[in-house]
């Protein structure tokens, strides 16, 4: 089987195309190689490579530069996801969507979010994610729109690497900086690891939007207090972990979601805390 993964050095295609390299003919094109604003290149990077599957996930992810730059945020989070579905579809390819849990971002109500919930994203991101979400189910039918909570995992070999909730504590605790968290937030965090041996299950069930990645009911403030206790250092608790009092004060953050529409496929996940108990010791990180 052939499989193009946009996005080639980020965080998870890095660590996908890793995994799988000796099982599957994977390209996986940086920004170079391949820029999804560009519809000419788009369709020929394609048509030369003629992939079975497409994995997208380039994007510009940051909330912040897409509230700035929203018309930056919608040619490539929009327009390069259409010019992908438009190509596959001229192939006859299978494509994987890696949309977000932030399109949630702006529901009144309390989560867990399941696929048929209304989304109402309140950030020019998430507004992208959803945009994008459904002029893709107007274009190809062999589709699967995967909704990714927040990522996270430790520093690998040739891998790319992002924020995410382990390692920004971690790299705070070295620095000897305190770790500011909300009460206030709460979603599911995911082992990435998780995500990418799950990513063969994914192909073969049904096409179709899925939540993907750990259920969690706990708030960042709890997640990272137990990521502290399982670094070893839970006697130093009070000094390494302070709340962050500001964030999310007037309105909690709320953008988990229920994942058992997957979980009946046979997708399945360790939950948030399970999850980070396992990355640390499959890495064997303690401090």
């Amino acid at each position: 089987m052939k499989i193009l993964i946009t996005g080639g050095q980020g965080f998870f295609a890095s660590r996908f195309v890793d995994f799988y390299k000796n099982k599957y003919e994977i390209f996986a094109p940086g920004h170079k190689e391949l820029d999804v604003t560009d519809e000419a290149s788009v369709n020929k990077v394609i048509a030369a490579f003629v992939p079975d599957i497409i994995i997208h996930t380039a994007a510009v992810a940051s909330t912040d530069y897409c509230n700035e730059h929203p018309d930056i945020a919608h040619k490539i989070n929009v327009d390069g996801t259409v010019y992908l579905a438009h190509a596959a579809k001229e192939i006859d390819a299978q494509m994987v969507f890696i949309s977000s849990e932030q399109v949630f971002n702006g529901n009144d109500e309390a989560g867990p979010y399941s696929e048929n919930h209304r989304a109402v994203p309140d950030t020019v991101y998430g507004q992208t994610k959803l945009k994008a979400e459904k002029l893709l189910q107007e274009i190809l039918p062999e589709l699967w729109i995967l909704r990714f909570t927040w990522l996270f995992g430790l520093p690998q070999r040739n891998c790319g690497m992002s924020d995410n909730i382990i390692w920004g504590t971690i790299k705070s605790i070295l620095q000897n900086k305190p770790v500011k968290a909300s009460k206030n937030e709460f979603r599911g965090m995911t082992y990435v690891q998780e995500v990418i041996e799950n990513m063969e299950k994914i192909f073969k069930i049904p096409y179709g939007t899925y939540n993907i990645g750990a259920q969690n009911n706990k708030s960042r403030y709890e997640i990272t207090a137990e990521i502290i206790k399982e670094l070893g250092l839970e006697q130093r608790l009070p000094e390494l972990l302070s709340e962050d009092t500001v964030k999310y004060a007037q309105k909690a953050r709320d953008i988990r979601i229920n994942t058992d529409k997957a979980a009946r496929a046979g997708v399945i996940f360790s939950d948030t805390t399970a999850a980070i108990k396992k990355c640390l010791a499959e890495y064997k990180f303690y401090i």
